[in-house]
């Protein structure tokens, strides 16, 4: 027989399982979002392909007027642009399963290596601008928020209007005329400076990307030269996203802020700054998460005009330069890659709003 003590002792509670964040339905989301980039990019490479062709074949487009009749027809017909459109495409759909972008009119150069050898510029850059972008864009943001309807508020909403409304192009040249001529503090053009790019060739695998490079060389003369080149570009492209963010930021804060969860906060007596840093601000990421990758998309649109306004060599640089020479076939792979980056990065973006707020995935 048992004790009496021992049948009249309370039973213990159940011991709380804690829920795991990343659960099955965390994963399936990941899955989901990550198989809708396959359906995303072959609606973006299909559409391409078919505007691409709707003012002829490549070949007449970038050479028409240069060759004579004969030897343009010949090299229409080796290239396989006589044939029936729906042919093509299936041919070209084969192409890129193979890693094949098809080969550039008026250099003969493939596609794919163009897309190597500029696209690190575009990375680097865009890396740069976005790190501007998020170092003003979110400390003023939440600084306008605290200050609502007060002087500073109203100085960086003008300061926003001014990021996001000035043509980036306008603004390259602005800060062109005042650090470039007027101050002489910054060079106005390229990635680095000849001697710069002399030192990178001694590199054995260099990736492209010219800061890591310059830290790969340890030489801290090639790094600051290739710094202070990216500055202006960088600003150019970094304060239009960052004008963005300034406001999102801010309607998003005060939104947070003026809400029940955090009144009853205020009720307690926590103080304004806990109640703007921790209790205002995750809920006020999603949103900001969210349009930072439609604005990340929007930056390396901007990219164009921006390499192309302070030649800096990278793939805008090389996407105007093909425009202007009528080169469909290297437009073609560089829009391309541009739609199979920005249906990633929203991918990623998807996935940190998911992480934040799990409320995102159902």
């Amino acid at each position: 027989m048992s004790s009496p003590t021992a049948a009249a002792a309370p039973a213990k509670p159940a011991k709380r399982v804690k829920r795991n964040r990343l659960s099955g339905g965390f994963f399936r989301f990941v899955l989901t979002r990550f198989l809708l980039i396959i359906p995303t990019v072959f609606i973006l490479v299909t559409v391409v392909f078919f505007v691409m062709r709707a003012t002829g074949d490549p070949i007449s487009t970038a050479l028409g007027g240069h060759l004579a009749p004969d030897e343009l027809q010949r090299r229409i017909h080796a290239a396989g642009y006589d044939r029936p459109i729906i042919v093509q495409y299936i041919d070209y759909l084969g192409g890129l399963l193979h890693g094949d972008l098809g080969t550039t009119m008026t250099d003969n150069q493939p596609v794919i290596s163009i897309l190597t050898r500029y696209g690190a510029a575009t990375l680097e850059l865009a890396i740069l601008a976005l790190i501007i972008a998020l170092l003003v864009g979110i400390p003023l943001g939440r600084l306008a928020a605290h200050h609502r309807d007060h002087a500073s508020d109203a100085g960086i909403r003008i300061f926003a209007i001014l990021c996001y409304a000035t043509p980036v192009f306008f603004l390259g040249l602005l800060l062109k005329l005042v650090f470039a001529v007027w101050m002489n503090v910054l060079p106005s053009s390229g990635r680095a400076s000849l001697s710069s790019e002399m030192q990178f060739t001694r590199l054995v695998s260099p990736t492209g990307l010219y800061i890591v490079d310059a830290l790969q060389l340890g030489d801290m003369s090639v790094l600051a030269d290739v710094l202070r080149h990216a500055v202006l570009p960088a600003l150019a492209l970094g304060l239009l996203t960052a004008g963005v963010f300034i406001r999102l930021v801010r309607t998003n804060v005060i939104a947070t802020y003026n809400s029940g969860y955090v009144e009853a906060a205020r009720s307690r007596g926590v103080g304004e700054g806990r109640l703007l840093g921790k209790h205002a601000w995750k809920p006020a990421l999603i949103p900001i998460i969210t349009v930072m990758g439609m604005q990340i998309a929007l930056m390396l649109a901007g990219a164009v005009l921006t390499e192309t306004t302070f030649e800096w060599k990278g793939l805008g640089f090389m996407l105007s330069t093909y425009l202007k020479a009528r080169d469909f076939v290297a437009v073609q792979g560089i829009v391309i890659l541009i739609a199979i980056i920005v249906a990633v990065v929203n991918f990623i973006v998807d996935v940190i709003a998911a992480i934040i707020d799990p409320r995102v995935r159902y």
